[in-house]
């Protein structure tokens, strides 16, 4: 009994012990956890914004200026004095959500400026010179059209039938080889060549805006051509030069500027001391708007600023204001804008930006 009494004993000792044991043993630990940081890989994209064309509201029209300029009829000087002339076509539009033409207007500059074959100038560098729509009448087409109607009519006929046209129906009005309309709907109305006029709508369209016009507001078209900077040839070539400055503005019901598009050209013919022509008249006229930075004002304006972005500071400028508010900015004796508004952003001159502007208002529907 003693041995049993004794084993038990032992066993229950034993029990304990390993109980014991058991309990001082550590934890089972585990691996740590091995997190990579949150590394995001650098992402491709650039914050570049595209600039934002989105109308204003359903009422929203785009508004787009296009100029053409050929030197191409220039003549040497012979017997008869030589001319430098530049064909300036001009259009303007405002185009609706569905891509169709709502307001169109057509213009042309034709300026021709005369030289002997002793190079010098002999046209009058101080006459003002009318674009055709300007000179109505005065054209002369009237008496030599076969429908009896002036140069003026014709393009208004032809901005009218436009009206309501996509790009793709304009491009596909059709005409013969001369450029004259085919189409019955336009050959009671337009005999003068159009090819180049459905080119500008094209352009224009193609560079229409949502500047803040809206589809009921006026549209007009403003030129105005000096010749003031030809000069006569000596040691250096003489210069024919046609210097035309151009608008596309619209204006609300009650006359306040809704959008405005300003530009300019300089088509310049040289000809040398005999009366020869010395320019490519072949080489293309671009508008300062498509010079941009290679107009070369930047570099030398007290602001650093390119023709281009002047005009284009003083477009947005005067939205929202009357064609009196626009003739009344305040200028110096040399035609530079004094109001603070203007002269951290406007260097030029803006006599000329002032009168197509005016002119667009007096001819706007």
């Amino acid at each position: 009994m003693k041995k049993i009494i004794l084993l038990t004993l032992i066993l229950t000792m034993s029990l304990f012990l390993f109980v014991g044991c058991a309990q001082d043993q550590e934890p089972p630990t585990e691996d740590p956890v091995v997190e990579n940081p949150d590394t995001e890989e650098p992402s491709d994209e650039t914050d570049t914004e595209e600039p934002v064309d989105e109308p204003d509201n359903e009422n929203s029209v785009k508004t787009g200026l296009a100029v053409i300029t050929s030197v191409e009829k220039s003549k040497d000087a012979a017997e008869e004095d030589g001319v430098g002339q530049s064909d300036s076509v001009v259009v303007a539009v405002t185009v609706d959500q569905e891509g169709k033409i709502v307001k169109a207007a057509i213009d042309t500059a034709q300026t021709k400026i005369n030289f002997s074959n002793e190079g010098i100038i002999t046209s009058d560098v101080s006459e003002d010179y009318k674009s055709k729509q300007e000179l109505g009448p005065e054209y002369g087409m009237k008496r030599a059209s076969s429908l009896g109607r002036e140069w003026n009519e014709q393009a208004n006929a032809l901005a009218e039938y436009v009206v309501g046209k996509t790009l793709e129906e304009v491009k596909g009005i059709t005409v013969d080889e001369s450029g004259v309309p085919t189409e019955v709907d336009l050959t009671s109305s337009v005999t003068i060549k159009v090819s180049s006029y459905i080119e500008a709508i094209e352009k224009a369209m193609n560079n229409a805006q949502y500047l803040g016009a809206e589809a009921e507001d006026k549209l007009g078209l403003g030129i105005e051509t000096t010749i003031a900077k030809s000069k006569d040839a000596g040691e250096e070539d003489g210069l024919a030069q046609a210097y035309s400055n151009y608008t596309a503005t619209t204006f609300d019901a009650d006359g306040v500027i809704t959008s405005s598009i300003i530009d300019a050209s300089q088509a310049n013919v040289n000809f040398d001391a005999e009366g020869k022509i010395t320019s490519d008249l072949t080489a293309p006229v671009l508008t300062k708007n498509e010079l941009g930075e290679d107009y070369g004002m930047k570099g030398v304006s007290d602001i650093g600023k390119e023709w281009n972005e002047q005009a284009d500071a003083f477009s947005k400028y005067v939205v929202g204001k009357t064609i009196e508010e626009v003739t009344g900015l305040s200028v110096d004796e040399s035609g530079h804008a004094t109001e603070e508004d203007l002269t951290s952003s406007v260097t030029v001159g803006i006599g000329s930006f002032q009168y197509i502007i005016e002119e667009a208002e007096a001819t706007s529907k």
